[in-house]
């Protein structure tokens, strides 16, 4: 049985079954056979029958979503409201990219060779699909996973992150009450690595959807089947560039809520900041400030703005490394007392070491180190030095510098005058270098789902 608690007391929620290598066997062998029986696939219309109902049933569900989100991640309450509102978005928007989602036509006759003849693609599903999730959005980041695998017609098996497995289990069980066959959409529930790496490396998946460690990651990666493709999303150092021109009256709110947000538990988070020497003074005031008014509380708390860590040990892990900042010579300027088991004061570090945890590894905690520099590209070339790279951000009102930044910062996206963690669910979102592989979204991943057969007929 696994126990599941709420991740800010640690109150027992539920315990909940597991599932075992027979388990695992049954659902491979039945998400195997509905791909392969082509009569039994479901219809467009089917697919978008089944989401609509999915989007429907989550909407009278939306307060109990969101809740449970805020119980078992730890998520505050209004952030885990908007990460619902997001949920149901992202089953419309798969819905939507149905509408358009067609092969194309291939030219013929531009050859003697090819005369006389006709051909187009069309898109099929991959094959069965194996999802990988992590806690720190346990239904949004579900959604990413398992919706375009519904919309497109692929059977998906998904493991949630064992800290936050109810959202996943909601969703699926929804996924059936909206009228989609067990076989097309299941989850699997382990605490048993092994297991989790035979469902991602089995011989009859064709497609793995990963969001976690950049180790394991990579791992599974290297341990694929021949021809089986991946998307993996891991994280980063995010880092952001505050020029002299900028605006500190509209820098501040974007910067400590990319810093922040969820206890700085995402993949792109605001953790280095390389600030101008002629206004670091003033910004460092009024961040430290800002982060000082921060309330970190219980997050089923309406007025929370900072909940705890996911697991006790990474508060432990966070003060650490705060720790060796400041014996490598960093300067706290505020924060980064103990305030609960689970729960770390929002700190800001100055100047950590270049060689410190916090300036080289993903914080994912309540930490943000500030920089200082005079020369734009040296700003640039200490944020592109790290082996991963994700979003990034640049804060100024001179678009000379605001461009030249953006073009030479080593990301797969850079915000103007917007945090590094800004995302909508249809634009491309990706890592870079061992930040990740492949593009997340929607969109991306129904096409990345789905691969084109052409079919050529010859006139007569």
């Amino acid at each position: 049985m696994l126990k599941v608690v709420q991740a800010f007391d640690r109150a027992p929620i539920a315990e909940i079954e597991t599932d075992d290598a027979t388990a695992l066997e049954r659902k491979l062998k039945a998400a195997e056979r509905v791909f392969k029986d082509r009569d039994g696939w479901l219809e467009p219309h089917q697919r978008i029958a089944v989401l609509r109902k999915l989007a429907a049933l989550m909407e009278e569900k939306r307060d109990h979503l969101a809740m449970q989100i805020a119980r078992e991640g730890g998520k505050p309450l209004p952030d885990a409201i908007v990460e619902t509102n997001r949920a149901i978005d992202g089953v419309h928007n798969a819905v939507d990219e149905l509408r358009n989602f067609a092969g194309r036509e291939i030219p013929m006759g531009l050859s003697a060779a090819a005369e006389n003849r006709w051909a187009f693609t069309t898109k099929e599903p991959i094959g069965v699909v194996a999802a990988i999730s992590a806690f720190n959005h346990p239904l949004n980041l579900i959604v990413h996973q398992v919706a375009p695998a519904i919309a497109v017609g692929c059977p998906v098996i998904v493991k949630p992150a064992i800290t936050t497995p109810l959202s996943c289990i909601d969703f699926v069980a929804l996924a059936h009450e909206a009228g989609l066959p067990e076989p097309w959409c299941q989850s699997f529930i382990t605490q048993d690595n092994d297991l989790a790496e035979k469902l991602a490396t089995d011989g009859r998946i064709a497609f793995l959807s990963f969001i976690g460690s950049t180790r394991v990651g990579w791992s599974l990666h290297a341990k694929l089947p021949h021809g089986a493709r991946s998307a993996l999303e891991h994280g980063g150092a995010a880092p952001a560039i505050v020029d002299r021109s900028a605006d500190l009256g509209k820098v501040i709110e974007p910067i400590v809520k990319g810093g922040y947000y969820h206890a700085g538990q995402v993949c792109v988070s605001t953790q280095r900041i390389f600030v101008h020497d002629d206004i670091a003074e003033d910004f460092t005031q009024k961040l430290v400030a800002r982060v000082e008014r921060l309330r970190t509380a219980d997050p089923i708390l309406k007025d929370t703005e900072v909940g705890p860590l996911i697991l006790p040990r990474e508060v432990d892990r966070v003060a650490r490394w705060i720790e060796e900042a400041v014996d490598g010579g960093a300067t706290l300027a505020t924060g980064g007392k103990r305030l609960s088991e689970t729960t770390l004061q929002p700190a800001v570090l100055l100047d950590p070491p270049a060689e410190a945890k916090i300036s080289t590894h993903e914080v994912f905690g309540p930490v943000v180190a500030v920089y200082r520099y005079d020369d734009l590209d040296d700003a640039i070339r200490q944020a592109n030095a790290l082996p991963t790279a994700f979003q990034s951000s640049i804060f100024a009102q001179d678009i000379d510098i605001a461009m030249r930044a953006a073009n030479r910062l080593d990301a797969s996206a850079v915000m103007i005058n917007d945090p590094t963690a800004f995302r909508t669910d249809w634009m491309p979102f990706a890592g870079r270098r061992e930040s990740g592989y492949g593009t997340g979204g929607i969109p991306y991943t129904m096409r990345d789902m789905t691969q084109e057969k052409m079919i050529l007929m010859r006139k007569s």
